[in-house]
């Protein structure tokens, strides 16, 4: 499971389509719906929300609304609960470390895509993060 931290802007379309089906199966795993990925430790991040659901169904609108201007046709009624949420943290160095991880997967996936944005220094984050001072996150598997 990866939940980008980083802008689906910057996702080719392979990535888009797997990071809603991901971020879909989180928001299932977070309601308790799954026996698997419980313990995923791309999830704790949600988990400490005071309102876990609320924050992956925002994470999720902001997916569906890339999908959307790509003229994609997301089902947008499968997000269980969205509205306004806060930011949540992310470290600087888990941005760098998923653009670079991305940037090797667009390398050889779509090159297209790679030559867009392989000059690209410092990318957006996802609009429900706020990138913060610090290295990769605990949480992820490097």
């Amino acid at each position: 499971m990866r939940l980008w931290s980083i802008h689906p802007q910057y996702l080719d379309a392979k990535g888009l389509v797997a990071l809603w089906r991901e971020g879909l199966l989180a928001q299932k795993v977070l309601l308790g719906r799954t026996k698997g990925y419980r313990s995923h430790p791309q999830l704790d991040r949600f988990r400490e929300c005071s309102d876990p659901i609320r924050a992956i169904g925002c994470y999720l609108a902001e997916v569906l609304k890339e999908a959307e201007q790509r003229g994609y046709r997301f089902n947008g009624a499968k997000i269980v609960k969205a509205g306004r949420c806060g930011k949540l943290k992310i470290r600087k160095g888990q941005i760098d470390h998923e653009w670079e991880h991305l940037l090797g997967k667009l390398r050889t996936r779509d090159r297209k895509t790679y030559a867009l944005h392989k000059a690209l220094a410092r990318p957006r984050p996802h609009p429900l993060f706020r990138i913060v001072p610090g290295g990769v996150e605990e949480w992820e598997r490097v």
